[in-house]
């Protein structure tokens, strides 16, 4: 309660009027809370790292997607496994800046801000 509203009640039961109190509408959605606890457990970063992975086959398209695995997103580095040298060097250097901006309009530009591929 805000300093005004407290002297208020306190005249007016001092002087034995009936002051009508009315509690603040606190009520959260579900998802609100949930979000939230999330959030301070540390787990909405996974929850986007989940997400990320999923849809790398959608960003990539299929050819690469039968021939690179998206492994981890870690501190916004997202780190991908490659079959093949060929299909390494293609993605290292022709396609890196065409996978991140895709990814940067899909979740926004603080979740992947780099790319990683490695063999194996």
């Amino acid at each position: 309660m805000k300093p005004e509203q407290l002297r208020a009640r306190a005249l007016a039961e001092w002087r034995g009027q009936s002051v009508k109190f009315e509690r603040p509408d606190r009520t959260v959605s579900a998802a609100d809370a949930v979000q939230k606890v999330m959030q301070s457990l540390g787990l909405g970063d996974r929850l986007k790292a989940s997400e990320v992975l999923a849809a790398w086959h959608e960003i990539v398209g299929e050819f690469f997607a039968k021939h690179s695995a998206p492994h981890q997103l870690k501190d916004g580095v997202l780190y991908i496994s490659v079959l093949q040298p060929t299909v390494h060097f293609e993605l290292d250097r022709v396609w890196k800046r065409d996978i991140l901006d895709k990814l940067k309009k899909r979740f926004g530009t603080r979740t992947v801000r780099e790319i990683k591929f490695r063999l194996g």
